[in-house]
């Protein structure tokens, strides 16, 4: 079980989705959440943007009572806009707090946001600081492995967060200089784990069962966050549960079963965001759920799609397309 303050996660291999841009808007979490996914994250919230009312900002504070336990993740590095953030945030439903000190985007870390933090762990003590001491919600930071290959500094980084009064901490296992490019580093994640006693939550390549399994194996994890193996796979959550238990790979679910939960999703974007920007954003989408697929027509007429009713006889097609060619 893995317990982050009051939140519990009961699961046997405790997953969390973890935030990604533009992706983890609350129809991608309640999708995830119908198979398994406990504990989401709100896509990363610029404090900054936050404190000016920004309206697409606040829309990406939108929840509803069925998305919980949720976490909120602030951007930042101004100590007094960190601050003022976090009590907006703070009348929100919220769960948990996150702090991001991972994102390796050029323009973020110019700023000393995101992994620029990881050259200054006192600054970013300080600033945790201030977010346990101005909320009453349990309190996590997102961090990497070091700046590069020659300031590896993660166990360090992780023992200043502890002391800020951080109640679990969520490590990539790479470097900022690497981004998502090469191997996922298991020896900087089991350092950390034995270095602090707050729960360690593992992220980097946990892309199906079988992966997000050898996450918990080498580094003694108390969690895995799935972002990218989540993408057109809210599977991943069902099926790493499954995994132990069966001892093998469950079967992947059937294309009926995809094409259902592709028009689920489909009318949640509609729902929530408009029909024009809940297809546009839908679109990706469809990419993600059909991978491997032999459907390239469709999801090239599917990235030119504006109208729901387009979009969804389009997801009908692709299960009348595989079963006819899977009887050729």
């Amino acid at each position: 079980m893995l317990s982050i303050g009051h939140i519990k996660i009961n699961s046997r291999s405790p997953l969390v989705l973890a935030p990604m841009a533009g992706i983890s808007d609350l129809p991608f979490r309640m999708i995830n959440r119908l198979f398994g996914c406990e504990l989401a994250f709100t896509e990363m919230i610029n404090a900054g943007s936050l404190v000016r009312q920004n309206v697409t900002t606040l829309k990406n504070l939108f929840t509803t009572v069925d998305d919980s336990p949720l976490g909120v993740q602030l951007l930042g590095a101004d100590p007094d806009v960190i601050r003022r953030a976090v009590d907006i945030v703070s009348g929100y439903a919220f769960d948990i707090i996150d702090f991001n000190a991972a994102c390796p985007v050029n323009k973020i870390v110019s700023r000393g946001e995101g992994a620029g933090l990881l050259m200054e762990p006192l600054r970013l003590q300080k600033i945790l600081k201030i977010i346990v001491e101005n909320t009453d919600r349990p309190v996590t930071v997102k961090i990497r492995s070091g700046w590069d290959g020659s300031s590896v500094n993660a166990s360090e980084t992780a023992l200043r967060a502890q002391d800020a009064g951080v109640k679990a901490l969520i490590i990539h296992g790479r470097t900022r200089q690497q981004a998502y490019r090469g191997k996922v580093d298991y020896d900087v994640i089991r350092g950390v784990k034995e270095s602090v006693q707050i729960p360690v939550i593992a992220s980097g390549d946990a892309l199906s069962p079988e992966l997000i399994r050898k996450l918990f194996d080498e580094t003694g994890c108390d969690g895995v966050a799935v972002a990218r193996g989540a993408l057109g796979n809210p599977w991943i959550f069902r099926e790493t549960e499954e995994l132990p238990r069966k001892g093998s790979a469950p079967l992947r679910p059937s294309v009926h079963e995809i094409t259902q939960t592709m028009k689920k999703h489909l009318a949640l974007n509609i729902s929530f965001h408009g029909e024009e920007r809940g297809v546009l954003r839908f679109r990706k989408f469809f990419g993600w759920y059909t991978r491997g697929m032999p459907v390239k027509m469709l999801k090239m007429r599917a990235f030119h799609s504006i109208t729901g009713e387009d979009m969804q006889e389009l997801i009908e097609e692709v299960e009348e397309d595989y079963v006819s060619k899977s009887r050729a």
